[in-house]
Formats: C-alpha cells, structure tokens, sequence
C-alpha cells in the first residue's frame, strides 16, 4: 500500500480515537410492584435496569448501580407503556360533514401534534394509526424521532382503503359533481387497484394498511351489515401487503363481512360487531385479532342518545342499534378465545381518557390483567413487533408507565397515570408533564 493512502487510513482512525464519545445514559427503575406484560402475576420490589433507551435488566430487590441514575417508583405499580391499536392520530374535534369543507391537511398537522402528546400524557407510548393523510402522519413520525415534539411510536396506515360508497369514501352524502382532493388514494375497485394501492402507500411510507369491508357507523349513507368490498380485493390486499412486510387491519361490522375478510387473511378485526360463534372459530383457525374499540362505541352512543345534533345525517340512527352489541360481543369473544387487542377508535374526540378501554373490556368479562395484556403484550404482538415494545423484558425499549393503587383490583385507577417514559426518555413525571431537551 503507498504512503498517501495509509496516512489517510491512519488519520481517519486518529479521528475516532480523538472523538468524543457519547457516555451511556444509565438509569435503574425502583418499581414496587411491576406487571411486566409476560407474567401472570405481578413481581414484587423490582429493579429495571436501563442503558440508554433499552432495558437491559430486571432484578429482584432495589439495587443501585454506581453511576445510574435512581427514579424511585418503589410505592408505585409499574406497567409497560399502554399500546393503542387503532388511533386515528389527527382526528379532530369536529369531524363533521361541515369539517370536510372548513380544514386541511394543515390544520390535521396541528391535531396530530395535540394528538399525539395527548396519548403520551395518558401512558399509550405506541399507537396503530388506523387511518389518517398522506402528509400529516409521516412529518407527525419524523418530528417525534427527532423529539422536535413528544409523541408515541407510530405505525400508520396513511389513507384507509374502501370501496366505492364504502365507509371511507369521502364523497358519501356529499353532490355527485364535489370532489374531494385525495379521494383516489383511499378508494379501490378491483383487485388490480387494491394492489397498486398497497405497493403505493408502502412507496409513501405506510407501515400498515387498513381496509373498510363493510359499512361503518359514522359515516353517511351506508350500512354497518354490508359487505362493500370483494373477496378477490381482499385477498389482493392482503396478498400484496404481506408479501412486503405490512399487515392489514380490517374494519368490519356485519357477520358475512367479518367472516369473509378473515377468510382473505387480515390481521384483525376492528370493531367485529356481528361476528358470531363461526366468526369465532374462523379468526382462532387463522390468528385472528379482534380489537373491539368500545370507548369510541360507548362515547358516539352517549352522544346519539344525549346531542343527536351533533352528529352527521343517518349516524345517530346507527349508533344507537350498533353499539350495544359491541360490548357483549368482545366478551362472547374471549370466552371462546379470540386474541383481544385494545383500541380505542378516540384520538381527538372528546375529553375521555383513552384508558377507559382497559375499564370496558373489564366490564365485557375480560379479567383485569388479560385487559392490560390486551393494551401490552398483545396489542405489541398485533403490530409485528414483540421483540420492541409491550413488555418489560432485556432488550425491549424502556417504554414504561407507572400509577399510584392496585390496576388488578381497580382498573379505573390506569386512568390516572402519573409517570411515563419512552426510549429511556422521562416525558412525564409526579403527573406532570416535561420539557424536551
């Protein structure tokens, strides 16, 4: 080797050695009581050993190693972060008819944002985004990897995908000659459309994709039992998003919508409404989730019974024959033993704490640490990614929540979260929420 090259080589190598080095960041968790998301029961005086934004160990006893820095939460319960498998990360308030005239894309950036510490705030350090634009998810996701904001770990499946007519149809009740801007990115008819569809919102960074095979409850004009797309769109959905690594959510109410999208491969059924014992046995032959999304059921209820007004035309109507269903239909579920996942189906609408799910599927007949695994454990398997988030295990990132009381005696009291971190980052603390660095 000539001379110039070796002093080029040596030079770079002079280079690293002489460059600072980053110092890990250790820190070691005083949890006294820690349901880690795997066990069945709860372990007791526990330390969670943190280099950087990892878990690195967990240890019986409080233990204090030279260096780390303690956060005492030894009169706490100690949880992995809640997990929310369908979000809709910038749903606004007003999500009227009215609204589709009145916002844009800029004013769903600003929701997200509001959003998006919002489920900090109440311990969901990861969400499924079940449908939201093309614009305002990603710059929502770069902006918190760079922790220009807080916010959770996002999975987002950009614009849903539905039939003409179908539930998210933009133009459903609207004029024939209105015409929305991006409609044709969430309708699909044909199986050739629905694959192109999937490899484009793939191009633009989707990390799931969802699809509406039947009708929905809060949009004009369709119903809840039909099945609006095909089964060859189905299948070519989920054919072409497996093949590249995503996974498909399935809104679905009616039975034979239910049964049929199952039957093409989707990852979980949202909502599930009408499924019944054949549904059942379908969604455990193929591993199917059911993510039952009761808090946005019993919020649009109390809403259709209470302020019809202020719900779009026909909405009311049927939400009022839908929603009981739903709460008797997740606990028929689990008893025949379908996977449950939690999601709420709520970002941006009210003021409910989103928490409240793990309380509903409680009332449904879940115990309270199969409801917490649904928001953990389970919710972490659902998205593909076990091995990151939904546990506190070595190896898995430290997003961790604590709350004062019993959650297995008192569900209610994970509504009352008062320290969350993510990555190793504190982002709230003794209920209060902190500044980014």
């Amino acid at each position: 080797m000539s001379g110039r090259p070796m002093l080029a080589m040596l030079l770079a190598a002079a280079a690293v050695l002489a460059a600072p080095q980053a110092r890990a960041k250790d820190v070691v968790i005083h949890a006294g009581t820690m349901i880690d998301g795997t066990a069945a029961q709860p372990r007791r005086q526990v330390s969670i050993i943190i280099k950087d934004e990892r878990i690195v160990g967990v240890q019986n006893g409080f233990v204090s190693p030279a260096g780390a820095e303690v956060i005492d939460l030894s009169a706490k319960t100690v949880l992995p972060g809640f997990i929310d498998v369908h979000d809709h990360i910038s749903m606004g308030p007003d999500w009227s008819v009215l609204g589709r005239f009145t916002h844009n894309e800029s004013d769903a950036v600003i929701t997200a944002m509001r959003n998006a510490r919002r489920d900090i705030e109440q311990g969901f350090t990861a969400v499924r985004d079940c449908g939201s634009g093309a614009i305002e998810a990603p710059a929502l996701i770069r902006a918190i990897a760079a922790k220009q904001i807080i916010g959770p770990r996002i999975w987002s499946a950009m614009e849903p995908l539905s039939a003409t007519g179908g539930h998210s149809d933009p133009q459903n009740g609207m004029r024939p000659e209105i015409h929305f801007e991006g409609r044709e990115l969430s309708v699909i008819d044909g199986a050739e459309t629905a694959r192109k569809m999937v490899r484009q919102h793939h191009r633009d960074g989707a990390k799931l994709i969802k699809i509406m095979p039947s009708g929905g409850v809060g949009s004009i004009g369709d119903d809840p039992n039909h099945m609006t797309m095909t089964d060859d769109e189905m299948r070519a959905v989920t054919e072409t998003a497996h093949e590249i690594g995503l996974k498909v959510a399935a809104h679905v109410h009616g039975n034979k919508a239910i049964n049929h999208a199952v039957e093409a491969g989707v990852d979980s059924i949202d909502h599930g409404t009408y499924a019944d014992a054949t549904s059942y046995k379908l969604m455990k032959q193929h591993g199917t989730y059911l993510v039952p999304t009761l808090l946005v059921a019993d919020w649009i209820y109390q809403t259709a019974t209470k302020t019809p007004e202020k719900l779009p035309p026909t909405v009311a109507e049927k939400a009022i024959a839908v929603t009981p269903t739903m709460i008797g239909n997740a606990g028929r579920a689990y008893k025949a033993g379908v996977k449950i996942a939690l999601g709420t189906d709520f970002t941006g609408l009210g003021d409910r704490n989103k928490a409240e799910e793990f309380a509903l599927l409680v009332k449904a007949g879940l115990t309270p640490m199969d409801a917490i695994l649904a928001g953990t454990r389970n919710a972490a398997d659902l998205i593909g990614v076990p091995q990151d988030i939904g546990s506190i295990q070595p190896g898995r990132y430290a997003d961790i929540v604590a709350v004062d009381g019993d959650p297995l005696a008192d569900i209610a009291v994970l509504q009352r979260v008062g320290f969350v971190m993510k990555g190793g980052d504190v982002l709230k603390r003794d209920g209060v929420m902190q500044r980014m660095n």
